[in-house]
């Protein structure tokens, strides 16, 4: 690298400017900090429990037809008055009566109806089959973003116990409610448990309490930030509650993973004689272009989730853009100025867990990698059939929508759900309400006969009287399929294929009808997406390697890593074994859940395969004008694991303690969501990085490093170089081999 591209080197600059002005550097650092903390910590009261429909959808569609044209409230309120007497008794009437008219009453509620005010033909399904429970079923309206703290009010003014009866408030609305209390406690939770955790472990990796603090004041500027970012988003848009506990959890752990590597270099650095200013400087040029990579890497593959049409996809994509961008941010710029103001006390570490002890030879890691890449092929067969195993039951995936089972039992809205499924014959979350937008011109004869036609579909119990308000209409078919089973899906086939009244366009919405919907949202754009992240990927890791052999394993290699958490999600939280880990298994996954650990752990697994590709490229540029290609390949991974492969190792452990905290989640996808990004997280840490990488490095020998003619000229045109240095290190270079840093190239 030339004296010119040195000096021009932005990180370079970054590094030296740090290192003038430390102080300044790291007060500006903490303002900025606190005045993020200050806007962004509020942002949990503008966030909401929701965003997993498609707001396009049919079933969307004509959810808003309801509402608009038949005043139907767009979330529901339940409340279950119970009584031992029975619900006609005179204290459960009264009280039921009396949450009634209140709600009549209120401003915020569309639509309500109780076990005391409905019609006989109605009240039938508003009364527990033991006869001691009255159901009032309210719905509201109003902005999505006042619908919680509506329902919330309302609960708090009606919903509580009156001489010897017991009232319990469910439905949607109170799902949503206790969905986002509960996400509030489950992330101070979370965060009460990882960063003791991950601080008592970064302790350990950095030998002192000094360095170990760095990464988590990283992690803390990453994560206020974020809330800053999500709070400016709510101005213009849906932001889901969830969202908070990636950002948390993802900048503690980028933040640690980026700092760690800094500090590693900047260590190796000055083992091998640098003085502190030269290591800085080329720790940045080195490592510090790593985690620029690595950071873009991250960040883009969560980007696409913004081509979802679901808010809770979006969210984290916004979540995940800002805290991947200001952990690396923070860490290129916070790092290099502590390490200047605290000196040697960054420089070396009691322990050997990320220092670089001469002979490299003699080290654990690459006596492994030799010995693994010397029984290249049983080593990554074994690994593969075991992986693909482990992921067998994701072939049986069966998609839902969440409800309140998703909740913990002690919520009322959970305890509301379970009453409603065991004790009452109530239809509501297995009907089909079919919307008719335009009736005019229609008799009485065409809607009767098109009611006698939906009354031919398989399993449907009753068809309501249809309901005319202006020019649209609908009716409410009453199904005996269970939710998400095969007979549902054939059911909502057939009444899709029942002709409408007239050959009028019909729209159907309810839970199965949504469900399709979002399922049928993520599935479309699934391609596109997985094609968009695969070439993100490709590119860059091009551009950085200027190969075309290790982008493409790299792809492969992500793809296997996360087919054991993939797995895992299946057999645990659909099928139920292990007990779920303590949640209530539905048969079905949210599909959602899925999508979004595949962008985000896909992303990671790069984050790990740029930390090591890129110190691996480091020996190969030293060492193939000295060794045979063979050899100089083997001994560059090697080499480029036992440099790094501690370093991953290390950060990899730490995040998997800051996903791990997500499993205490008391909502249950979030648990789910936790388990499998630790079990993605380890796995491609240990399975992958030092098994299955360096086996297929081996195999392919100096093919990892060719590109065809014309793409070599393409790299070299526009290819990412900065940071590569013209010297060959010790153990690889014979006598000749210069022996030159950027900081003497400055100097001279």
């Amino acid at each position: 690298m030339t004296r010119t591209a040195i000096e021009r080197s932005v990180l370079a600059r970054v590094g030296r400017s740090a290192g003038n002005a430390p102080r300044r550097y790291l007060l500006l650092a903490i303002l900025v900090t606190v005045a993020a903390g200050v806007f962004g910590i509020p942002v949990a009261k503008s966030l909401c429990a929701c965003g997993f429909e498609d707001p396009a959808a049919e079933s969307a569609r004509a959810a808003a037809l309801l509402t608009d044209e038949f005043g139907q409230g767009e979330s529901q309120l339940l409340i279950i008055v119970s009584a031992p007497e029975g619900y006609r008794s005179d204290p459960a009437r009264q009280a039921g009566e009396e949450i009634t008219e209140a709600l009549a009453r209120s401003p915020y509620v569309a639509t309500v109806v109780s076990a005391w005010s409905a019609t006989p033909q109605v009240a039938p399904e508003l009364v527990s089959r033991d006869d001691r429970s009255g159901l009032i079923v309210a719905g509201l309206t109003g902005p999505e973003s006042e619908m919680q703290q509506r329902a919330r009010e309302l609960a708090d003014q009606l919903v509580h116990d009156r001489g010897g009866v017991t009232v319990r408030a469910g439905g949607s609305a109170m799902v949503d409610v206790q969905i986002t209390e509960q996400s509030q406690r489950d992330l101070l939770l979370m965060e009460s448990l990882a960063i003791p955790l991950s601080f008592v472990v970064l302790v350990w990796v950095f030998g002192g309490l000094l360095a170990a603090a760095i990464p988590v004041a990283v992690g803390a500027m990453a994560i206020l930030g974020a809330l800053a970012v999500l709070r400016a988003v709510t101005l213009v848009t849906d932001v889901s509650i969830f969202a908070l506990n990636l950002s948390a959890a993802l900048g503690l752990a980028l933040a640690i993973d980026y700092t760690l590597l800094l500090i590693s270099r900047f260590r190796d650095e000055v083992a091998e004689g640098a003085r502190q200013e030269d290591a800085v400087i080329t720790m940045m040029m080195t490592a510090g272009r790593t985690v620029v990579f690595s950071a873009t890497i991250v960040a883009l593959s969560m980007a696409v989730m913004v081509l979802f049409p679901m808010h809770f996809l979006k969210s984290f994509a916004y979540a995940g853009v800002a805290t991947v961008g200001l952990a690396a941010l923070a860490a290129l710029v916070v790092t290099p100025a502590a390490i200047m103001l605290f000196g040697n006390r960054l420089s070396h570490s009691r322990f050997r867990t990320i220092r670089s002890t001469p002979p490299v030879q003699q080290q654990a890691l690459y006596r492994w990698t030799t010995m693994v890449m010397r029984r290249a092929t049983p080593f990554a067969l074994a690994v593969v059939v075991l992986l693909l195993l482990l992921g067998a039951p994701f072939a049986g995936v069966n998609w839902g929508f969440p409800d309140d089972r998703v909740l913990p039992a002690e919520a009322s809205a959970r305890q509301v759900g379970d009453q409603l499924r065991d004790e009452f014959v109530n239809t509501s979350a297995t009907a089909v309400t079919v919307v008719i937008p335009d009736v005019k011109g229609l008799t009485q004869a065409d809607i009767e006969g098109y009611r006698a036609r939906l009354y031919e579909v398989p399993d449907v119990a009753a068809v309501s009287s249809p309901t005319i308000a202006g020019d649209s209409g609908f009716l409410t078919v009453s199904s005996t399929a269970p939710l998400f089973s095969e007979s549902s899906e054939a059911q909502l086939n057939r009444l899709h294929e029942t002709a409408g009244p007239a050959g009028r366009e019909i729209l159907l919405t309810g839970t199965a009808q949504t469900n399709r919907d979002s399922v049928a949202a993520i599935t479309s754009r699934l391609p596109v997406v997985l094609g968009l992240i695969a070439a993100i990927m490709f590119v860059l890791l091009f551009l950085l390697t200027g190969s075309v052999a290790i982008p493409l394993k790299a792809l492969v290699l992500n793809v296997l890593s996360l087919t054991a958490a993939f797995g895992a999600m299946v057999w645990i939280f659909q099928d139920g074994h292990l007990g779920g880990l303590g949640t209530t298994p539905t048969g079905t996954l949210v599909a959602n859940i899925p999508v979004l650990l595949f962008c985000i752990a896909f992303g990671l697994s790069m984050d790990y395969e740029v930390f090591l590709v890129s110190r691996i490229r480091e020996f190969w540029l030293a060492s193939r004008m000295t060794t045979q290609k063979k050899e100089a390949n083997n001994t560059s991974v090697a080499l480029g694991i036992a440099r790094t492969g501690r370093v991953v190792t290390a950060a990899a452990l730490v995040m998997s303690i800051s996903f791990a905290a997500l499993i205490a989640s008391d909502v249950s996808f979030m648990r789910m969501f936790g388990l499998g990004l630790t079990l993605a997280v380890l796995a491609d840490a240990t399975l992958v990085r030092l098994i299955l990488m360096p086996a297929f490095m081996h195999l392919l020998g100096e093919w990892n490093w060719w590109a065809p003619a014309w793409m070599t000229r393409i790299h070299h045109r526009i290819g990412l170089r900065d940071g590569e240095l013209p010297r060959a290190p010790a153990h690889l270079a014979d006598s000749s081999a210069c022996d030159v840093t950027p900081v003497d190239v400055l100097n001279k």
